[in-house]
């Protein structure tokens, strides 16, 4: 979204300096900017039936809240007088104001050109409108000191992935939609408010886990002064936002630049000397957080699970040789996939100097032309341009991520390079080339470690569905990380030239890419001390966003929040390597703990879906039986174990 250029620049402060806030407790007779009726006894008692008997869990969608007069002269305001900051994280792409709750600490001159919007913030922080929410939702009372709201603009190409919004003392979480009121919103245009249902799931000692399921069961799509407002409960309110859709050919023109704007904010508990302060609840409350879950306590319920295996370990237990240089039988079988002249020993000599400095390697055309082509071709006959006839699971929980997957078939005998089992050429990367012993010789001549027990993973990430949110490596040693890329469409941002046919990337109305890369980003150093929602103070530019997600690491570094921020202040972003969906590439990475790695969102305006093989091996020294794993559980595959 572009910047007027005319603008006042007034720009909120974003909560980190001083506050100079006017209490809203204490405004009443406000009900004049509100819609007619909403305080009569009737219309309270049918929300609160409707919001006590919706699904998935507790939420109400209130129409024509506020004077439409008063409304429309907010957005009007809001268009000439605010600026919006575009923020790209692993979990949202938005344009985000600043607090708008602290209006009050504005100088005089800027607080002049946004009366209207003064105005709204004391009628939905005003003790009469929060006696309202307080009736209608059941949730408790909520505090008319602590105030908390911005506007946050979606655009073409921009989204909010899944998260329960649980930060501290939120209570209620609202949105209030300030979409073009002379031109209605349209449901397939996308920036939906997405609910998702959750599953009561029970560990081996009894304890009870909510896990999302994968995809959403509500949606409500926006629509001009419609407030959407439900109880932050933790393990429980999960939602997103969808992505707002580029227009397609065809389509009219006449729909006011898809420019989905809210108000969107929360409701806080009491806070110290207001009624109904509880004195250690927001304590008690941070105990429970999702961001809690997110290191881990559910991890057990997590799919897909590792799945470990020792390509050198024969049936009968027996090893098979602490001999890891290449024979010539591993030379035929790797012939048949990889590209020749990654199998000189020059070659290999020279990728792993590289890797020793770099602890990275990038491989363009890894597969030799006739394997790619015969994988291509794959490609393009199957229906749907699905390479395979197996059926795909789909990775949960969608707060840490949503693709579709594939474990390698359970082989009778490891695979030693005996040939291949399978004819489909996506079957036997999968299968037989990824998993086998001649492979992982190579990979430790590639990179001069000696490498253990290996996990492979097939992975497809769907447009306007899938991603993997940042999470750290948490295993005790370093573990070895490669990604086979084999997405056979254009337009994700690698490098124009190779095979494939890869140009300078898809963009959309931003100019920016259609996500799809994999990130790793350095993560935080041992002595970084968290605060109680699990973020530090950091630059205004880069701070916490207002978008319920929230600033989820616990350090600078640590935070995907800040990448692109830092990066267009010429500062260290942490970023470590990056890696777009391309046809036919090889990444190799040496993970260290705690390093964070995602894959950004699909964007539905990309070519295709991306489609890699991933996989992880363990580092000789690598610790003990179960780290190495990213924090998953693990399985073994039966005879061919550790």
């Amino acid at each position: 979204m572009k910047r007027k250029s005319d603008q006042a620049n007034v720009s909120a402060s974003n909560g980190n300096g001083p506050r100079n806030k006017k209490p809203a407790t204490a405004a009443t007779g406000l009900r004049d900017r509100f819609g007619t009726g909403l305080f009569e006894p009737t219309t309270v008692k049918k929300y609160a039936t409707s919001y006590a008997t919706s699904e998935p869990y507790k939420h109400a969608v209130v129409s024509d809240l506020i004077n439409d007069s008063l409304l429309r002269a907010v957005r009007k305001e809001i268009l000439s007088n605010i600026h919006f900051t575009p923020k790209e994280t692993d979990i949202y792409k938005i344009h985000q104001s600043g607090d708008l709750a602290n209006l009050d600490g504005l100088d005089p001159a800027a607080l002049e050109k946004l009366p209207s919007l003064l105005k709204l913030r004391d009628a939905l922080y005003g003790e009469e409108f929060r006696r309202w929410i307080e009736k209608v939702s059941g949730a408790g009372a909520v505090s008319g000191v602590k105030t908390d709201m911005a506007v946050n603009v979606y655009v073409p190409g921009c989204h909010l992935l899944c998260h329960d919004d649980v930060i501290g003392s939120r209570r209620v979480s609202y949105i209030l939609y300030l979409t073009d009121p002379d031109k209605p919103w349209k449901a397939e245009w996308g920036g939906a408010l997405r609910l998702y249902s959750t599953d009561s799931l029970e560990d081996v000692d009894g304890k009870v886990f909510k896990v999302p399921r994968a995809e959403w069961s509500k949606v409500i799509p926006p629509a001009w002064n419609q407030l959407s407002f439900f109880a932050v409960q933790p393990g429980e309110s999960f939602h997103d936002v969808e992505e707002v859709y580029k227009r397609a050919l065809g389509d009219s023109e006449d729909d006011g630049g898809r420019m989905r704007m809210a108000i969107s904010g929360w409701f806080h508990i009491p806070q110290e000397g207001e009624a109904g302060f509880e004195p250690g609840l927001e304590q008690r409350m941070a105990e429970k957080s999702s961001l809690q879950q997110l290191q881990g306590k559910a991890d057990q319920f997590d799919e897909p699970q590792s799945v470990w295996f020792d390509p050198a370990a024969h049936e009968d237990g027996t090893d098979g040789g602490d001999d890891e240089d290449l024979t010539e039988k591993d030379l035929e079988f790797l012939l048949e996939y990889m590209t020749p002249n990654y199998l000189t020993p020059e070659t290999v000599d020279e990728l792993c100097e590289l890797f020793a400095e770099e602890s990275t390697l990038q491989l363009s055309n890894f597969l030799s032309k006739k394997f790619a082509l015969r994988l291509r071709e794959q490609f393009e006959r199957c229906p749907d341009g699905i390479p395979t006839t197996r059926e795909f699971g789909t990775s949960r929980p969608p707060h840490k991520h949503r693709f579709q997957y594939l474990h390698p078939a359970k082989p009778s005998t490891p695979n030693d390079g005996e040939g291949v089992a399978t004819a489909n050429p996506y079957e036997q990367l999968l299968d037989d080339f990824l998993p086998s012993l001649p492979f992982r010789k190579w990979l430790a001549l590639a990179t001069g470690l000696t490498l253990t027990r290996s996990s492979v993973l097939a992975r497809r990430f769907r447009r306007s569905l899938d991603y993997q949110l940042a999470q750290g490596f948490e295993g005790r040693d370093p573990q070895l990380e490669y990604t086979l890329s084999i997405t056979p469409t254009a337009g994700w941002g690698a490098d124009e030239g190779e095979d494939g046919g890869d140009g300078d990337g898809a963009a959309d109305d931003e100019g920016d890419n259609v996500g799809g890369y994999e990130l790793y980003m350095a993560g935080a150093e041992e002595d970084d001390e968290a605060s109680e929602t699990g973020s530090v103070d950091i630059p205004a530019a880069v701070s916490q966003s207002a978008t319920g997600a929230g600033n989820r690491r616990q350090s600078r570094k640590a935070d995907p929040a800040v990448y692109q921020a830092a990066a267009a202040e010429d500062e260290d972003d942490g970023i470590l390597f990056s890696n777009p969906a391309s046809w036919n590439t090889l990444s190799v990475v040496l993970r260290d703990r705690g390093t964070l790695r995602f894959v950004k969102y699909v964007s539905r305006q990309a070519g295709g879906d991306r489609w890699d093989f991933t996989g992880g091996v363990g580092v000789e020294g690598g610790g003990e039986e179960g780290d190495g794993d990213d924090g998953e559980e693990e399985e073994e595959w039966e005879g061919c174990g550790e």
